[in-house]
């Protein structure tokens, strides 16, 4: 693995709620790619080759008057990521059924437990989105169901929808840091069905599947939603999430102009997580 160096940000945020969920949202729309949420607010990372002087000039929560918001930044080698998310990496329990854990962490008596060590990856299912999609996959039917998990992060949806039975998944994700943890994470939890790919949408031509999950951000998944309806099959079933309450309008119109209805709808401290049918 190329020796990748990251620039760190470590923002302190108040009020925390719901500051650090959009300075988080914000900081991925310019390109920072992982976090980890702190006792003070957040650490943000990007990589060196993405980082410009500018760019945290766009970011607009740091210009508002409802929050106070101050920040260190430094330059860290892709080095110690075991260690900082030991120290930051607590396990989750969803709806008593889904445990997320590291391999550090006690086993827990639910259904469905999932190991993972998340590195630099996003998607441990501590964040709103990812706690979401975990629910919706826990209360839908995915035997023998084809999957596609886009912009997997650590694969976390993609372990847990094939311990419900589905069959084949395929895994994508932009980022080689995520693609490479997501292989790990695959083979940790013993998985048989998922194929893990590095790369975008435009590894979809001609895939069909029938159900797509898509944990991103709301530009990106405003350019996909065709692309997503293209490859799902006759009534397959689409789980959107990385946005929030006030972006559903433009994401139901989008679904809506290709086919997609809206059939279920789960909120999380203003995050937003969609299910739709293709009709």
């Amino acid at each position: 693995m190329s020796n990748i160096i990251y620039i760190g940000y470590y923002f302190k945020v108040q009020p925390m709620q719901p500051g650090t969920e959009i300075l988080i949202a914000e900081l991925g729309y310019a390109g920072f790619e992982s976090f980890v949420e702190t006792e003070e607010g957040v650490t943000a990372y990007i990589q060196k080759e993405e980082y410009y002087d500018t760019i945290l000039d766009d970011i607009q929560i740091l210009k508002s008057d409802e929050f106070e918001i101050t920040y260190t930044f430094d330059e860290i080698e892709q080095t110690n990521w075991n260690e900082e998310w030991e120290k930051n990496f607590n396990p989750i329990v969803v709806d008593d059924l889904c445990a997320v854990r590291a391999p550090f962490h006690d086993k827990f008596d639910t259904e469905y437990d999932i190991i993972i060590e998340p590195k630099m990856s996003f998607g441990t299912g501590h964040h709103e989105t990812t706690h979401m999609m975990i629910q919706h996959i826990l209360k839908n039917d995915f035997k023998d169901k084809s999957v596609l998990d886009m912009g997997c992060g650590t694969a976390v949806l993609a372990i847990l929808a094939e311990m419900k039975g589905a069959k084949p998944l395929d895994a994508i994700d932009i980022d080689n840091w995520c693609y490479l943890n997501s292989l790990e994470n695959v083979e940790r939890n013993n998985c048989k069905h998922i194929s893990v790919y590095e790369g975008e949408a435009a590894l979809l031509k001609d895939k069909k599947y029938d159900t797509i999950i898509a944990n991103i951000n709301r530009n990106i998944l405003l350019n996909d939603i065709a692309t997503y309806s293209k490859c799902l099959d006759a009534k397959g079933t689409l789980f959107l999430s990385g946005f929030y309450q006030e972006d559903i309008p433009m994401i139901e119109k989008e679904c809506n102009d290709n086919q997609l209805v809206l059939k279920d709808t789960l909120t999380r401290n203003n995050w937003v997580a969609l299910k739709f049918e293709k009709q």
